[in-house]
């Protein structure tokens, strides 16, 4: 008898500065597929997921909301959640990344890892923003790559030729927050020493990463692997690190801990703590598994399995990578309507779908996977309604008519039963190796032949035949068969579909060993529609949706207005404004009350900077103000005057500023 096997597994965690789109999916789609099957298996399979709660993304994206971090991160982890609910994501736990037990967890294997020398201190030049006073994450820099020469890349690596690097290495960067070219600072970093782990890596990499990964991470390990940069300066949301002074640990350092800290949290649930030990601690029977894209191998198979080691814990049993997802042929886009939100898609159509064609195209390799609707349409309706639907809905009005809704104990054609149940072998060896598509080839093979062998039955015509009803319970009582093993095989993929067909046959939740025991002399129930068809004006409805969402959110780039001439614009008095006090203007959520000084008079003026500026940060501050405007009235008093700013607004509103020496009201000509 097989022992049954104990597997962790977990997928790459989403950022917790906005929502899931399509794109998530692939890799949500491959991890859950592959744990329902172990489950249905017989095994012990246990998924974890989190939100990626850390770094000055989620720092900025709550600051321009006017809520702390903290209170962005429930919120945005919570549609998580849920559109993991909606897509049959079926996750034992799922937290965020700003836990109790990541920060217990981050802290102890820091604590072991300087313990053990594997941490060391470096000076490093840093890119700043000094229009924003911030020191900029590696992809809030952008440029051309120093390996290939592509442009627009982020600052830690290239999505072309795949280089790592520092922002400070990119040509012609620019800062993301500003637009201005950003500055370099000095700055003590602390370091963990990649290098002590290198000989370990090549060693370990063969047998533990797909194949396809092997070479491109042999080529970073003969260049040689540098120390790699875990702090980060203040301001930044994180985890400060214990005994220094405004240093907070990198989110990629407590990110990937976040897969422990999720189980972690989940085992003081069930009151079983002791498990995390079985799991996680060296030389144990327990397996450990990363479902992950391609863009972050180099974190997932070199970097962590490192800091793992170094910490006394142990390495991944396999790290399974996949492509990027692309719709119709290109990049997801939101001026097409392809970059799809999760909870669009789930508005529109049944999240099953998705699973179906995402597996139909998986497969154990990186190759990207495109989502084309008009194929996408086609095989669904195709195959699961057209093929695998039918089948139950061609039989059970036979069952019911002439059997009163109860399946025959006879079974004809036993050698096609008995392919039925055998193809399963081979179909289970694909879904271990995580080739999906391979599995429903071999599966909608099958649905075939149980359509031909209605079709030859030809249980309509037969029926028309008192003495033959009874073959023709018989025959569609093996139809009925028929379409719950192809039910069992396709369960891992589309669960809600399964659970419909479960409900329908009048049977317990089904296991993968349900194939080798057909249904006889059991009633089912009446048959209600499982699945619908594709509409396709509902994909053009998805699409528009969220073209219309994302032409609202993006502010367009204004057109330079009609020329005037210069009569017309020496009738505008500009002058600089020292701004004595700024306030909150309650009622009013884009607005500030400043009191400005203009030298030989002072005045109020209401400006729309709320969603950039602190009042405290504005005092004292010198300004450009329109001072021959008409007073405005306004319900919050009256704004005599306009301060000057540029920007598409929201977070990215910059007050126009004179050089150091200008006075108050001295005029801008």
């Amino acid at each position: 008898m097989t022992s049954k096997r104990n597997i962790l597994v977990t997928s790459a965690l989403p950022y917790a500065s906005g929502p899931l789109h399509l794109g998530h999916f692939v890799e949500y789609t491959q991890t859950d597929v592959w744990a329902r099957f172990q489950r249905m298996q017989g095994n012990r399979c246990i998924y974890v997921c989190a939100s990626d709660a850390h770094g000055t993304p989620t720092m900025l994206r709550a600051e321009s909301l006017g809520i702390s971090p903290e209170k962005l991160v429930s919120e945005i982890a919570e549609d998580h959640r849920r559109d993991f609910e909606n897509f049959s994501i079926d996750v034992d736990n799922y937290q965020t990344t700003h836990s109790d037990e990541n920060k217990e967890l981050t802290a102890e294997i820091y604590k072991r890892l300087k313990k053990s020398g594997h941490i060391t201190r470096h000076t490093i030049k840093q890119a700043y923003d000094t229009q924003k006073s911030l020191f900029l994450p590696d992809r809030y820099v952008r440029g051309e790559c120093p390996s290939c020469g592509a442009k627009d890349q982020y600052g830690d690596s290239c999505e072309k030729c795949s280089a790592t690097y520092t922002p400070m290495d990119l040509k012609n960067p620019v800062s993301v927050v500003s637009g201005t070219k950003p500055s370099v600072r000095e700055s003590e970093h602390l370091f963990f020493k990649l290098e002590n782990f290198q000989e370990e890596l090549r060693t370990w990499v063969p047998g533990h990463v797909d194949d396809s990964m092997v070479n491109k991470l042999n080529e970073w390990l003969e260049t040689g692997l540098k120390d790699w940069d875990i702090s980060r300066d203040a301001p930044y949301f994180g985890f400060e690190i214990p005994g220094e002074d405004k240093k907070y640990f990198y989110v990629w350092f407590d990110a990937t801990i976040g897969y422990m800290a999720s189980f972690l949290e989940l085992c003081r649930k069930l009151n079983c703590e002791k498990e995390f030990d079985d799991f996680w601690t060296e030389n144990n029977n327990t397996e450990l598994y990363h479902f992950l894209g391609k863009d972050i191998i180099y974190f997932h198979a070199l970097f962590w399995p490192s800091v793992l080691s170094g910490a006394g814990y142990r390495k991944p049993s396999g790290i399974f990578v996949h492509g990027f997802l692309t719709v119709n042929g290109e990049k997801m886009s939101k001026s097409r309507g392809t970059f799809i939100m999760a909870s669009t898609y789930s508005k529109y159509l049944d999240p099953d779908y998705l699973r179906y064609y995402l597996a139909a195209k998986l497969s154990s390799g990186v190759d990207d996977i495109d989502l084309n609707f008009d194929d996408f349409i086609a095989r669904v309706n195709a195959d699961l309604v057209g093929k695998l639907v039918n089948i139950a809905s061609r039989c059970s009005g036979f069952v019911h008519k002439y059997g009163k809704g109860q399946l025959s104990n006879t079974l004809p054609n036993k050698n096609l039963l008995d392919n039925f149940i055998t193809a399963g072998e081979k179909i289970s060896t694909d879904f271990e190796s995580r080739n999906y598509s391979k599995a429903i080839r071999q599966i909608m093979k099958l649905a075939d032949l149980a359509n031909q062998f209605i079709d030859e039955e030809k249980p309509w015509i037969k029926a028309k035949d008192k003495n033959k009803t009874e073959q023709v319970v018989q025959a569609c009582t093996l139809g009925i068969n028929l379409f719950r093993i192809l039910i069992i095989y396709l369960k891992p993929i589309t669960p809600a579909l399964a659970k419909r067909a479960e409900d329908f046959l009048n049977i317990p939740p089904l296991t993968w060993s349900c194939a080798n025991k057909p249904l006889r002399g059991h009633s089912i129930n009446k048959f209600k529609s499982l699945l619908e068809r594709i509409d396709p004006k509902d994909i053009e409805a998805m699409i528009e949706e969220t073209r219309k969402n994302f032409s609202e959110d993006e502010p367009s780039v204004s057109k330079p207005e009609e020329k005037i001439d210069i009569d017309l614009f020496s009738k505008i008095d500009m002058r600089i404004a020292q701004i004595m006090e700024a306030n909150i203007v309650e009622g009013a959520d884009k607005l500030l009350e400043l009191k400005l000084n203009l030298g030989d008079n002072e005045r109020t003026v209401f400006s729309g900077i709320r969603s950039a500026y602190k009042p405290e940060d504005l005092k004292d501050r010198h300004v450009v103000v329109v001072a021959n405007l008409k007073p405005r009235k306004m319900r919050f008093g009256t704004s005599d005057g306009m301060v000057l700013a540029a920007g598409p607004g929201n977070k990215d509103i910059f007050l126009l500023s004179p050089d150091n020496g200008a006075e108050p009201g001295m005029k801008v000509k």
